[in-house]
């Protein structure tokens, strides 16, 4: 049975790789809805047909097409996270979708919506929940659990058994020690190595020092 048709939601830097990612799985994609382009009485986007602002999905029945997020995710920013509960909530589903490139391990669980970009590699028994990102090149080790609307961004490399809870962003070049957990929307900024857990709702950026130790001058 061929994948049903694909409408794209959004028009801005990650909606380029989403379509990209479409593309690379011969996936149709009938047009692309986004406000700022409609407002603005745009009819085309890079190939595609504006159909018009979010509203203009309903003209099809969710029983006809799927639908793919472009909308980054960013700490703070939740229309990602509306826009899925809004179209799930009347019945739309999410193109689940991994770049040819990627690869999955045994057992691996993938959610509604997620979106897996060129390079990731998961590894054996990982779980991943609805509307996740893995971004370009991120290495997630085997047994990783992660939530719901997580965003782990390129470059990302998690060792094994790491728990992301919900709404979670991982910046660019994090490292994860295994077995550590984070609570629900925590961020860890750009480059930070994470060793021990973190509370929900908190963040970490940086790297703390060691503590001083006496240099030896023999």
């Amino acid at each position: 049975m061929s994948p049903l048709p694909v409408i794209l939601l959004g028009a801005g830097g990650h909606a380029k790789v989403v379509l990209d990612l479409l593309h690379a799985l011969d996936r149709q994609v009938l047009g692309v809805c986004d406000p700022g382009l409609a407002d603005q009485g745009i009819s085309q986007w890079r190939g595609l047909s504006v159909l018009g602002d979010d509203h203009a999905v309903g003209q099809y029945a969710p029983a006809d097409i799927e639908l793919a997020n472009g909308t980054g995710s960013l700490p703070g920013n939740t229309l990602r996270r509306r826009l899925h509960a809004k179209f799930t909530g009347l019945g739309y589903r999410f193109a689940t979708l991994v770049h040819p490139s990627a690869i999955l391990g045994s057992g691996v669980e993938l959610g509604q919506g997620v979106q897996i970009m060129a390079g990731v590699i998961v590894q054996a028994d990982t779980r991943i929940g609805d509307d996740v990102i893995l971004n370009t090149g991120a290495r997630i080790d085997h047994d990783c659990l992660i939530g719901d609307h997580v965003h782990v961004a390129p470059g990302v490399v998690m060792s094994g058994d790491v728990t992301l809870g919900n709404g979670c962003h991982i910046g660019a070049g994090v490292t994860l020690l295994q077995g550590i957990a984070l609570g629900s929307e925590v961020v860890i900024g750009i480059g930070t190595t994470v060793l021990n857990n973190v509370m929900r709702g908190h963040q970490q950026t940086g790297q703390p020092p060691r503590a001083p130790r006496r240099i030896n001058q023999e």
